[in-house]
């Protein structure tokens, strides 16, 4: 099965690493914002609670603070932002931040867990940009095969 994993992974990876967007930002907005049935906003507290910035976020921040992650100054998304998640999820995963053994596990049960495989799958069927919908199915794979 991990083979089958792995390839389905490759594949994925292979696919969207030689994709452009090729309308820009415009695309994207069309493609994140627009999609359906679903919209695919990558905040873990509107896939939680239906609405942006809410105690998901908060119980976020504080777990954040815990290990001693904190935002960093002008950014304008919150935590909660899929990409921002998973490059702390990344960081914990190569030590890039000091934290105790399992930090990165109890931070996907508890925050990424309840929700980002559906962002992916949402993504993943995402009608203007292929290139997301490459995305979604690597994320979705991944996802997948961590939890």
């Amino acid at each position: 099965m991990q083979a089958r994993s792995d390839w389905r992974m490759s594949r994925y990876a292979d696919a969207a690493s030689g994709r452009q967007c090729r309308s820009g930002r415009a695309r994207v907005f069309q493609s994140l914002h627009r999609s359906r049935p679903r919209r695919a906003l990558p905040y873990g507290s509107y896939y939680l609670t239906g609405f942006l910035h809410e105690r998901p976020l908060a119980r976020l921040r504080a777990d954040l603070g815990k290990l001693g992650i904190e935002r960093v100054a002008g950014q304008a998304e919150p935590e909660d932002h899929a990409a921002i998640l998973c490059e702390i999820m990344a960081g914990l995963a190569v030590h890039r931040f000091p934290a105790p053994a399992g930090a990165d596990r109890e931070l996907f049960e508890q925050h990424l867990a309840p929700w980002i495989g559906r962002f992916f799958a949402d993504l993943e069927r995402a009608e203007a940009a292929e290139f997301y919908r490459r995305v979604g199915a690597l994320g979705r794979v991944f996802i997948e095969i961590e939890a």
